[in-house]
C-alpha cells in the first residue's frame, strides 16, 4: 500500500516530540513493504528553528533517520494535493498540519474516496484550546486516531462514536534500545521547557531532588530561559541543550538514572496519557521514576518504573536506585520488557492497518424492522 503522511516536520524533531512516533510509524511500514510518502511545511517552525540553530546540516541529518522514506517539503499555497494524494491507500494528518491544509485533505477525500482518511491528534489543544481543533473541519475524515483513551472521550462526545480510535504513541525500537557504554552521569533528563507547563514540576521532580542528593545531573532540551538555566547551574545540574532524538539512546546509556515529568495539561486535563520520552527511556533500559501522572488505562505493569508524588518521593526514589543496583537492574528489565511486549512502533502499525481494515469494512446489514401485526392495514 501507499501510505501519505501530512505532518508539522518529519526532518526536524527541536521542540517537536511528535515526529519521534512518526518515524517510527514510517520505518514500520516501509519495513512491511509499504510505501510512505511525507509531506512537511517548508517554513513550519521547527525546521526554521533547528536551521538558525544548528544550520542545514541538521536538517540533512534528520532526513537519514528513516531510510526508504519519500519525503516531499511544501508551501500550503502551491501544493498540487491530487497529485500528493494520487495512488494512496492510507492518508494519515498530524494535528499540526494547518488547519485549511486539514479542510482541504478532507475534500479531496470527499470527492474521490479512493483512500482512508484518518486525523491525528497528539496535543492536549481538543482542551485547551477547543477552537483550534475545531477550525480543523473534520467533517469528511474517516476517522480520528487520539493517543489516549481520555482524549478519545473527547471525540466521542462531538460525535464521532465508532470512528474514534486509542493509537497511543510507543518507542521506534529500531533506536531506542539498551546501550553499553560507560556510566559518567548519575541522572539524565531530556525534556524541552514547554512553556512554562512543567516549571514548577522541573523545581520540584528534578532541582530539588538532584541539590538534596548532590549528584550529578544533565538535562538536554531546548527554549530554557536564561532564569532557569542559571537555576539549573546554580544547583550543579549541566545544561547540555539540543540533542537530536536519534541520539538520546547514547544520552541515556551513559547515566544511571532518568525521571520522567509530564508537562502539567497532560497529567491533570488528559490523566492516563505519559509523554512519549517514557516510552523511550524504558525502551533503552534505564530505571526511571516519574512524576505524578495516572497510568488509567494500564499502560506499564507495576514494577516497570517507580512512580513519585512529591520532591521527597522522588528524592528517595532516585536515591535508592543509584544505591542499589540490583533493584535498579530489575526495574529496567521490566520496563523494557513492557516496551517489547505492547509498546513498540510495530505495534502500533498493526494497530493502525486492524483500524483502517475495519474502516474499510461494509457496515453490517440491519435487520428488516418488522412491523407489529395491529399495526398493519388487513
Amino acid at each position: 500500500m501507499k501510505i501519505v503522511l501530512f505532518c508539522h516536520s518529519f526532518v526536524s524533531c527541536w521542540n517537536h516530540g511528535n515526529v519521534h512516533f512518526l518515524r517510527g510509524i514510517a520505518r514500520e511500514l516501509i519495513r512491511l513493504g509499504h510505501a510512505v510518502a511525507v509531506y512537511e511545511a517548508k517554513d513550519g517552525w521547527s525546521r526554521t528553528e533547528l536551521v538558525r540553530e544548528q544550520g542545514f546540516a541538521a536538517l540533512a541529518q534528520g532526513a537519514r533517520v528513516v531510510p526508504g522514506v519519500e519525503l516531499v517539503t511544501y508551501r500550503p499555497a502551491s501544493l498540487d494535493l491530487d497529485r500528493a494524494l494520487d495512488g494512496a491507500d492510507i492518508v494519515l494528518v498530524h494535528e499540526w498540519t494547518e488547519p485549511d491544509l486539514v479542510r482541504r485533505i478532507g475534500r479531496v477525500r470527499a470527492r474521490s474516496g479512493r483512500f482512508v482518511l484518518l486525523f491525528h491528534d497528539t496535543h492536549h489543544r481538543a482542551v485547551s484550546a477547543p477552537d483550534d481543533i475545531a477550525a480543523c473541519d473534520l467533517e469528511d475524515y474517516d476517522g480520528v486516531l487520539a493517543f489516549g483513551e481520555v482524549l478519545r472521550q473527547i471525540y466521542l462526545a462531538l460525535g464521532w462514536g465508532r470512528r474514534a480510535f486509542t493509537w497511543h504513541e510507543a518507542a521506534d525500537t529500531a533506536l531506542f534500545r539498551p546501550r553499553a557504554a560507560e556510566k559518567d552521569v548519575d541522572l539524565v533528563w531530556i525534556g524541552n521547557w514547554g512553556d512554562g507547563e512543567r516549571d514548577r514540576e522541573l523545581q520540584h521532580f528534578l532541582i530539588e531532588p538532584v541539590s538534596r542528593l548532590g549528584i550529578g545531573a544533565c538535562v538536554h532540551g531546548v527554549r530554557y530561559p536564561q532564569s532557569l538555566r542559571d537555576r539549573l547551574a546554580g544547583h550543579g545540574i549541566v545544561h547540555a541543550g539540543w540533542v537530536p532524538n536519534h541520539r538520546v539512546p547514547a544520552a541515556f546509556a551513559r547515566a544511571r538514572v532518568t525521571v520522567h515529568i509530564p508537562r502539567r495539561p497532560y497529567a491533570t486535563a488528559l490523566p492516563g496519557i505519559p509523554t512519549i520520552r517514557m516510552f523511550e527511556a524504558l525502551a533503552c533500559g534505564i530505571p526511571l521514576v516519574s512524576a505524578p501522572w495516572s497510568d488509567t488505562e494500564g499502560l506499564f505493569p507495576p514494577g516497570s518504573y517507580l512512580a513519585a508524588a512529591h520532591a521527597d518521593a522522588m528524592t528517595d526514589g532516585v536515591a535508592r536506585l543509584l544505591r542499589d543496583r540490583a533493584f535498579a537492574a530489575e526495574q529496567a528489565r521490566r520496563g523494557l520488557q513492557a516496551i517489547r511486549a505492547r509498546h513498540g512502533c510495530a505495534h502500533r502499525v498493526i494497530e493502525l492497518l486492524r483500524i483502517v481494515a475495519a474502516l474499510r469494512r461494509p457496515p453490517a446489514p440491519q435487520p428488516p424492522t418488522v412491523q407489529p401485526l395491529q399495526d398493519m392495514a388487513i
